[in-house]
């Protein structure tokens, strides 16, 4: 199972980005996949998440209102679409799916969203 995450990138406060997640070795569908965040010097946090075949999504407090979640089946990808940044969202976002444990167990290369004030 591979994911490979892209779309971040450095914008202003107020600004949009949208990040996408291809999957390769499993379906996504039947997956719970999702993006979580590091920013420096502070713990990784779940931002989103989406089980598409339960019509399932989570967001964290922070995010709720201006970022969404989503996922094209067919494409195997799920994207986060990321409305009025602020500087606090900056870090680096990664892609997840759970596993057999249900825990995140793959996981892509992270991308690094930078909002400057």
């Amino acid at each position: 199972v591979q994911l490979q995450a892209s779309g971040g990138g450095l914008v202003q406060a107020g600004g949009s980005l949208r990040l996408s997640c291809v999957i390769s070795g499993r379906t996504a569908s039947s997956s719970t996949m999702g993006w979580l965040r590091q920013a420096p010097g502070k713990d990784r946090e779940s931002v989103a998440s989406i089980k598409w075949r339960d019509d399932f999504i989570y967001y964290a407090p922070f995010v709720r209102g201006r970022f969404a979640i989503s996922m094209d089946s067919a494409k195997n990808t799920v994207y986060l679409q990321m409305n009025n940044l602020q500087p606090e969202d900056t870090g680096v976002y990664y892609c997840a799916a759970d596993g057999p444990s249900g825990d995140y167990e793959y996981w892509g290369v992270g991308t690094q969203v930078t909002v400057s004030s």
